[in-house]
């Protein structure tokens, strides 16, 4: 639920405008059974372009209302007339949880990136790729550690369809490896402009306190403005 805007949106670019949805999920993994929902803004400028997402969970154990709020901020800098940005990004979150009368909070360790990403997209802007490779900081835990993420879309069926998602994989050391991989793709049924159905599939590596290969569906609505 997260950098899709990225590039679904490049086509703004050349408009000057910017794009924001807001998505609703309900998750139907085991023992997952909450809903989440997610803020996205794209934002393009002469200079490049801001993005960030906002993701909260909702009644996850015996909590209730919001249970978890994670955010991810990014800014891109053209170099030139070239298809290569630099890049720069935060993370950062934290959560609570409940079990009958005991509770507490966490947070999600603060994460610093920087690098370079290269784009491109199709003409008709019906389909486009972001690559990233970046160095990473989390606090805490990994001083240089680095991470390579990989954003695309495919709009078909004359824009019925979209097809979204993203790949990450970094470094960060936990009691399951040294490394974490995590994905998301969506695919969405466009009713209208502004709203469409679909679903998510969360497919993660040593991800979210889980140890080992993870399959994480949910079923989705979202509304573009």
């Amino acid at each position: 639920m997260k950098k899709v805007l990225l590039i679904l949106f490049a086509a703004v670019l050349s408009l000057g405008a910017f794009a924001q949805n807001v998505q609703t999920h309900y998750d139907l993994g085991k023992d997952r059974s909450y809903l989440t929902t997610t803020v996205e803004m794209f934002r393009p400028d002469k200079m490049g372009s801001t993005f960030f997402f906002i993701d909260m969970d909702y009644g996850v154990g015996d909590v209730e209302g919001v249970s978890l709020a994670y955010w991810e901020i990014a800014r891109a800098f053209k170099l030139g007339k070239s298809p290569l940005a630099a890049h720069i990004e935060y993370n950062g979150g934290f959560g609570q949880w409940k079990a009958g009368a005991a509770g507490g909070a966490y947070q999600i360790n603060d994460a610093w990136l920087g690098g370079l990403e290269y784009s491109w997209n199709a003409e008709d802007f019906s389909r486009g790729f972001t690559l990233q490779a970046m160095y990473k900081n989390i606090r805490g835990v990994e001083n240089a550690s680095f991470q390579l993420t990989g954003v695309w879309y495919v709009n078909f069926l004359k824009g019925k369809m979209s097809f979204t998602g993203f790949a990450d994989f970094w470094k960060e050391e936990t009691a399951y490896g040294d490394f974490i991989f995590l994905s998301e793709p969506q695919l969405w049924y466009n009713i209208c402009d502004h709203f469409s159905v679909g679903g998510e599939v969360e497919i993660s590596n040593n991800f979210g306190g889980m140890e080992g290969f993870n399959v994480m569906p949910t079923l989705a609505a979202k509304w573009t403005f």
